[in-house]
């Protein structure tokens, strides 16, 4: 049985920060004919993570509404690099790193999807039979003023830092795939909202009902402060081994556990608010937690990966043993403690190593540091950072 327009909306709406416009959603799910939805992706890098999950998990959930879905990959603009949030040109790609990156996505993607209710698209279908002219008359659509006023480009241009020409098309391509496809709505994150409202702007111009716009949070990474970013060293990627996943889900703050469980559980919110009233009446939250790891790990490992995962982690750091094959590492000279852990791979920078001695987060042959002492020549220590990072040391003169 078909939901109601009112289920939909509960589903749709989930976990989402904006919906452009409900009233016309519920014009278009009134024709109760599949909706045609398109989230892009450009296969910048090789690896996706939980972050870019949500909108997948979201396409997830449309499918199951009975909806087309398009997966659609961003090759030609891929080439480009999505300007969003920069504050500097992005290095261009060669076209053989977009198709590599491109043909993991499709791996990666089934873990999530229906493979026989997706349809997969790459935005070079369109473009690269786009000849001069129609790219002029496309860019004639759309003032510099306009463009102007997107949040990065702005500050760009205040700041005097260059943009680049083939930026300022990244937008009105992304808007044209579109009208290309004839897309009923668009997902995409809060950084993407200026490139989904010039899709309805151009669907618009070319005759076409405007795509209703849906737009979704980006997840904060395992530090919960900075969104999920392999920059930030605080992600969780769908290839981790269960091992890694689980540790680094385990890892999240109790806060944070809620977001990850509305973004990229599928259970049922009343299910969800169930758990959260269950820990405010004294379940301990771990092991909830640990039932939102068994959750992510088996979708993308399998129930039999996900409860070796958990014996592991029980094994491992509720009784505090030393994990097995801990990684050893020669560095030279004498050299204070965050710089270590920084060239030890334990953190991603000294900055991040100085903020998680002072959390108190970093130990020494199981003795917690909270201090940035130097390390001493001839030394050879366990350093662990937080629960799962660990790395034997030895400094050499």
């Amino acid at each position: 049985m078909m939901p109601t327009i009112e289920e939909s909306l509960q589903i749709i709406k989930r976990g989402a920060v904006e919906l452009i416009s409900e009233a016309e959603l519920i014009e278009k799910l009134k024709l109760e004919q599949p909706l045609r939805i398109k989230a892009g992706f450009d296969p910048t890098a090789p690896d996706l993570h939980l972050g870019h999950t949500v909108l997948i998990n979201k396409m997830r959930q449309l499918q199951s509404l009975g909806h087309e879905v398009v997966f659609l990959i961003g090759d030609f603009t891929g080439m480009i690099g999505d300007p969003s949030g920069r504050s500097a040109t992005r290095p261009a790609l060669t076209r053989e790193e977009i198709i590599a990156n491109a043909q993991t996505y499709e791996e990666q993607i089934y873990k999530i999807l229906d493979p026989d209710k997706t349809r997969i698209m790459f935005n070079s279908e369109w473009m690269e039979n786009m000849d001069t002219v129609g790219l002029i008359k496309l860019a004639s659509t759309y003032t510099v003023a306009r463009l102007l006023e997107r949040d990065d480009f702005e500050r760009r241009f205040k700041s005097n830092q260059p943009i680049a020409i083939h930026e300022l098309l990244y937008p009105l391509i992304q808007g044209y795939d579109s009208v290309a496809m004839e897309t009923d709505m668009e997902l995409g994150g809060t950084d993407q909202k200026f490139n989904l409202l010039m899709g309805r702007e151009l669907q618009k111009h070319y005759g076409q009902k405007p795509q209703v716009v849906l737009t979704m949070p980006l997840l904060e990474g395992t530090d919960g402060i900075q969104k999920m970013s392999k920059s930030y060293n605080n992600y969780i990627a769908i290839e981790d081994s269960p091992d890694e996943m689980f540790g680094k889900i385990m890892s999240i703050s109790d806060d944070l556990m809620w977001r990850y469980y509305e973004l990229l559980s599928f259970k049922p919110m009343a299910e969800i608010d169930d758990l959260q009233n269950k820990v405010q009446q004294g379940l301990n939250p771990r092991d909830v937690k640990m039932q939102l790891a068994d959750e992510i790990i088996t979708k993308f490992h399998g129930q039999d990966e996900a409860n070796q995962a958990k014996e592991h982690f029980i094994a491992q750091f509720r009784h505090h043993k030393m994990p097995e094959n801990i990684p050893e590492i020669e560095l030279t000279g004498e050299l204070p403690l965050a710089n270590l852990l920084k060239q030890a791979k334990l953190v991603s920078s000294m900055s991040d190593g100085l903020r998680m001695i002072k959390q108190g987060a970093v130990k020494i042959d199981s003795k917690k540091i909270t201090e940035n002492i130097r390390i001493v020549v001839g030394e050879e220590h366990i350093y662990q950072v937080g629960k799962r990072r660990f790395a034997k040391v030895k400094v050499f003169a």
